[in-house]
């Protein structure tokens, strides 16, 4: 175990009794440390330290380990450091033989925990930039003292926003450190100490009745959008099934405004195996009928909601935690209270929205069972979704920039969506069985600012088919057969571990793509960082298995491959350290056999990075892939594409990827963070050009 999460939750608070156990977004505070920790990508254990049985079991449900905390230690005046180290002691015992490397004090009264921020965090102590980091905000404030003395700044001097270095307020949200150098100091702050930067929306601590209410007001718009892991669906009619308006006819008959998109939603879950109930409190033949059309049941005309609905729940044999119900008004409120994921319409009442751990993007009556539903899909095993005629996906719009899918480390870096994208020179077979020439080209990625390159190894006697061994070639060396050629541009042992080498003094990743087992078992050899299962090879099931038994991180392009086949592929690979490339393997690639929204297609049904690996010439439609979420960029790269090869025509000259590299880095800053705001650049324009009318 390299990095343990502790998480201190003491029974006692004075500002909120019981504040761990409050709820955000429908989720207690203490589960919400829990979960944010276990997605993290480089943490691999999570322990909570209390006092508390309900505490204690609120976390073991959320998939922590408990550590139960002394008397001594879980009074007002205790340290968190205290809870840590203590929890640390009991690590021999209770969870694992070793002591972690690093511990990462996390603290359940910051609500908003991004993973990726704790993996940044994490990262910069495992990589050696810092012995401890903490999270921090951006603060353009200028602080005084109560006597009216300037902290930060001169007050005589006023400089623009524009014209300060930002100050950081810590969040208390986390706290990474080595644990040798907590052991040493007793305290969090030793050694390096670096910040975390977080977006200012996660920066709410909760010490007050005011934070908690300020905290779930902000839930339905920090929280991303997460599947929906549950057995069942019951919803309200009036304002969710429909926009919350009835139309009446001159006899006084009511109709009202359905979506289709709601309906296929219901029908998707009924396929799928997922119950779901009607309730309402209306008794309305509009509401029967529309219960019939999607074939669900319906209870109406109810005075107690819950009663009916405790009562479905005990016939069905319905765990109540593994249920969403669907509501918008305040007699949903006693509803929502009873199941594990109340879920509440965009325009709902205030405090149906407070209660929620979901709060929809789409209205009532225009789609909202339908984001719904295919976020519960998400959540599905692939068995289950069989009977589907299509795959069941979660809209791109509704991910949170697929905030989800879990970012693999590679080498150095986090390959994944929020991060920068990780672009790998293609070096394959373009060295030419030459070390000089693979050395040039490493310079030439490394250079362009290139996180990784890629060879290519084979066993010619394993890969080369039978009819084309005796086949003569003319190559730079001469005539000789296609075996001969095959051999001797393939490198050995001496060569590889030249190029490991020197790729380390540069600072860069190395890899390759094995075409057989024994070449599998060459690379491990080697210590590589990842495996690339070419295009080629997506079929190659022994291969695949060899390469999911190393543990490594795989990378499966997919070029020439069918959706089936793929599925085929991810089943043996798994997706815990998967990175899909979508490809087409036309060498040069025209734009009409580009399909990026490949890509999209792969992040939905797949649910891991995805990444493209392009043949093209020019570096338009890889700069396109950037734009659609591609995570990781792969080009064949040469010295010169008129050089003898078969694959130096459709490579990047050392230019070219300068310029690949570069205009990535501007895209990646131009996209931002699909916030709306006023830039320090509008302001001017903005007081001259704009009016402002009643």
């Amino acid at each position: 175990m390299r990095v343990l999460a502790v998480v201190p939750a003491r029974g006692g608070s004075v500002g909120v009794p019981l504040k761990n156990l409050e709820k955000v977004g429908g989720v207690p505070l203490v589960a919400r440390a829990v979960d944010a920790c276990l997605r993290a990508e480089l943490v691999d254990e999570v322990v909570v330290s209390t006092d508390h049985d309900r505490i204690a079991e609120v976390a073991e449900g959320a998939g922590a380990r408990v550590v139960r905390r002394p008397a001594e230690l879980s009074g007002s005046t205790a340290s968190s450091e205290s809870a840590v180290l203590h929890a640390l002691s009991e690590i021999p015992s209770e969870i694992s033989a070793e002591q972690p490397e690093i511990v990462v004090l996390v603290q359940c009264t910051s609500a908003f925990l991004d993973p990726r921020d704790l993996d940044a965090a994490v990262a910069k102590v495992l990589d050696g930039e810092a012995d401890s980091v903490f999270s921090g905000t951006e603060t353009y404030e200028f602080v005084w003292t109560g006597a009216g003395h300037g902290v930060n700044h001169d007050p005589a001097v006023r400089p623009r926003r524009q014209d300060r270095e930002p100050h950081f307020r810590e969040t208390g949200a986390f706290y990474v450190m080595r644990t040798e150098g907590l052991r040493e100091r007793g305290h969090r702050f030793f050694g390096r100490v670096a910040v975390q930067p977080v977006p200012g929306r996660h920066a709410v601590e909760i010490d007050t009745p005011e934070d908690l209410e300020i905290a779930r007001a902000l839930a339905p718009f920090v929280d991303e959008p997460l599947p929906i892991d549950v057995d069942a669906v019951v919803t309200d009619f009036d304002g969710v099934h429909t926009d919350d308006r009835a139309f009446v006819d001159s006899d006084g008959r009511e109709m009202v405004a359905v979506s289709r998109s709601d309906g296929m939603g219901i029908a998707l879950l009924r396929r799928a195996g997922v119950k779901v109930l009607v309730l309402s409190t209306e008794r309305n033949p509009v509401v029967a009928a529309r219960a019939a059309k999607l074939g669900v049941p319906v209870v109406q005309g109810l005075g107690a909601k819950d009663v009916a609905l405790r009562e479905w729940l005990a016939a069905e044999g319905l765990a109540p935690e593994r249920v969403a119900y669907v509501g918008n008004d305040v007699n949903d409120l006693s509803c929502m209270a009873i199941v594990g994921w109340p879920v509440a319409v965009p325009d709902a009442h205030p405090r149906v929205r407070a209660a929620a751990r979901v709060v929809l993007s789409a209205p009532g009556g225009a789609g909202a069972l339908r984001e719904l539903s295919d976020r519960v899909l998400a959540a599905r095993p692939a068995t289950a979704l069989e009977t589907v005629p299509a795959p069941v996906t979660v809209p791109v719009t509704a991910l949170g920039h697929l905030g989800q899918v879990r970012p693999v480390r590679i080498g150095r870096s986090l390959v994944g969506p929020g991060r920068p994208v990780y672009v790998i020179g293609e070096i394959g077979i373009n060295h030419n069985g030459d070390v000089d020439i693979a050395r040039k080209l490493i310079d030439v990625a490394a250079d362009a600012g290139c996180q990784a390159v890629k060879f290519q190894k084979r066993t010619p006697e394993i890969c080369v088919p039978l009819e084309q061994r005796d086949q003569i070639r003319q190559t730079p060396w001469g005539e000789m057969t296609y075996m001969e050629y095959k051999i001797r541009t393939e490198f050995g042992a001496d060569e590889y571990a030249h190029i490991a080498k020197y790729c380390e003094e540069r600072g860069v990743d190395w890899f390759a793509s094995p075409w057989d087992v024994p070449s599998v078992e060459f690379l491990e050899d080697m210590d590589v960082v990842a495996h690339k299962v070419a295009s080629a090879s997506v079929t190659d099931h022994e291969l695949l298995r060899a390469l999911a038994a190393t543990r490594k991180p795989v990378i499966l392009s997919t070029g020439m491959s069918t959706i089936e086949e793929i599925d085929a592929a991810v089943e043996i690979l798994g997706t815990e350290r998967l990175v899909m490339m979508h490809a087409t393997s036309t060498y040069p690639l025209p734009p009409e056999e580009a399909n990026l929204r490949m890509i999209t297609t792969l992040q939905q049904r797949y649910g891991v990075p995805v990444g493209y690996s392009g043949h093209e010439r020019g570096l338009q439609i890889s700069l396109a892939a950037v734009t659609l979420g591609a995570v990781t960029v792969e080009r064949h790269i040469t010295l010169d594409r008129a050089m003898w090869g078969s694959d130096h025509a459709a490579s990047l000259e050392p230019t070219g990827l300068e310029h690949l590299v570069r205009d990535i880095r501007i895209i990646e800053t131009a996209l931002g963070d699909g916030v709306k705001r006023v830039y320090p650049g509008e302001e001017a324009p903005r007081a001259r050009l704009r009016r402002v009318t009643a």
